[in-house]
């Protein structure tokens, strides 16, 4: 295990690279965080879709079978900003006539459904590629891996 002594800095947007070992990951990655999700909620909203609607148009459409209303909510209550935004979108999805619900209460998507499902991944892979620019698949591959790495050292120490 590699263990790294340098001393945190204060976080600092306008560190130079050789400063940047010293600056704090949850300033970056929140910030990143924040970037991408403004930018992604916005255009978005451009089309009358949020991000949790989309989420769960992506998880009932690739679900292995019809997934029900407390399996989604299982699934993507993690993800979002609350326990009741999930269900609410469901509501919102099926008010909209995105989705409907089989004799068994099991969740499919609508071919209007589907409509808007492809054109927000669309617009996703759009943005994808905005916040991609200049960055090689491997730096991308480099980057994910190094957070992967430091959420398992987090959670391997509190688990401890």
């Amino acid at each position: 295990m590699i263990r790294t002594t340098i001393d945190q800095a204060p976080a600092d947007p306008t560190a130079t690279d050789d400063m940047l070992t010293t600056q704090p990951i949850g300033y970056w990655s929140g910030l990143a965080h924040t970037a991408v999700t403004r930018q992604l909620r916005d255009a978005m909203a451009k089309i009358d879709i949020t991000q949790p609607q989309y989420w769960v148009l992506n998880r009932v459409k690739y679900a292995p079978a019809a997934p029900s209303r407390t399996e989604v909510v299982d699934q993507l209550t993690p993800l979002a900003d609350g326990q009741h935004e999930i269900p609410r979108v469901l509501g919102q999805l099926l008010h909209r006539g995105w989705l409907r619900t089989d004799a068994d209460q099991r969740l499919h998507l609508t071919d209007a459904g589907e409509t808007a499902r492809v054109h927000v991944r669309e617009l996703v892979t759009e943005l994808r590629a905005l916040v991609h620019e200049g960055i090689s698949d491997e730096e991308y591959v480099a980057a994910l891996k190094v957070l992967r790495r430091m959420i398992a050292n987090v959670e391997g120490s509190r688990n401890a």
